[in-house]
């Protein structure tokens, strides 16, 4: 049997390291690290392939959440730096190709299992020619089109977590000056990402003046969100009507008639609320185009390792394509 290839979903917390065969993720081969407990990346590799008893993988495939540029990228969120020679070296793959980790989920859209999918707005099954949006909400925020070609499916990069986030109301400017002390500039991803939501509630809790509330963490914010406490709705509203508004404007750029699906740690903890605490309104409001945003259907993935399933289908066509 020849050799596997590896894949490395690589985020601002964690890495997910797996082996691939023939375009599909090796059963039971994933393993999960976290990534405080490491310098960089090599060596989580080549742990993962001295525990794995993989010798020399035929090709590799990595995927980061920050940009890449002709083989070179630098983590957003984590003070790692990564290049394609480097990677090779690490694990001896004689390809490896890096990418941003949206391009990633991305390549998995149409290759999840149905389970691993919660709708949040229903619509039509998408035409194969259909554009389609993915959009990551984890440690941090960014998304990507997926175009489906002739000639293959086209999942270009992008870094949408750090445009401005949309302000329209008077408490929009009261938050946007409130991210702003913090960060000198209000960007989307400083209030849609796992610490937004904690900034979030830390704005909500200063204008209810329950300073003592404000300093929850994420998932005690979310813990609070279900047992109904009004600063945590409040959190909780924000963030839903925010990533409606982000991802309405996303849709009108892009025109996803093959739907909008929401990836990552906090689209999953969120989903539960998205319908009940503004996101529709959100994604929908858009003036005399309001009727045209309810083309577009929204679903979640509950997939933690989807990247990886992108990743070894993208690494197979690549292989296949250099034949």
């Amino acid at each position: 049997m020849s050799a596997p290839s590896l894949l490395a979903d690589i985020g601002g917390t964690n890495t997910r390291v797996a082996l691939s065969r023939n375009g599909e993720v090796v059963q039971g081969s994933v393993r999960h690290f976290p990534n405080k407990e490491y310098d960089a990346l090599e060596p989580v590799l080549r742990k993962y392939l001295q525990e794995t008893g993989t010798q020399t993988p035929a090709a590799a495939c990595l995927a980061m959440a920050g940009p890449v540029r002709e083989g070179v990228g630098r983590l957003t969120n984590l003070d790692w730096s990564l290049d394609t020679a480097t990677l090779a070296h690490a694990t001896g793959a004689g390809t490896v190709t890096l990418l941003n980790d949206l391009q990633a989920q991305g390549h998995a859209l149409g290759h999840l299992p149905s389970d691993a999918l919660f709708p949040v707005i229903a619509g039509p099954p998408p035409r194969l020619e259909a554009a389609q949006l993915v959009i990551g909400i984890g440690t941090g925020f960014n998304a990507a089109p997926v175009f489906n070609t002739n000639a293959g499916r086209f999942v270009p990069p992008s870094e949408s977590g750090h445009v401005s986030l949309p302000l329209r109301t008077e408490e929009d400017m009261q938050l946007a000056r409130f991210l702003e002390e913090a960060h000198g500039f209000a960007a989307v991803e400083d209030a849609l990402s796992g610490r937004g939501l904690v900034a979030l509630h830390q704005f909500v809790c200063s204008q209810n003046d329950v300073p003592e509330k404000a300093d929850l963490k994420g998932r005690q914010i979310m813990a609070a969100v279900a047992e109904g406490d009004a600063e945590a709705r409040g959190a909780a509203a924000l963030f839903s009507r925010f990533l409606g508004v982000v991802a309405g404007d996303l849709a009108l750029t892009q025109l996803p008639f093959g739907g909008i699906f929401l990836i990552g740690g906090m689209a999953r903890a969120m989903a539960p609320y998205l319908a009940d605490l503004g996101f529709v309104g959100g994604l929908q409001d858009k003036g005399r185009f309001s009727d045209f945003m309810k083309q577009f259907s929204v679903t979640v993935i509950s997939d933690d390792d989807a990247a990886l399933i992108g990743m070894a289908r993208h690494l197979q066509a690549l292989l296949d394509y250099r034949k």
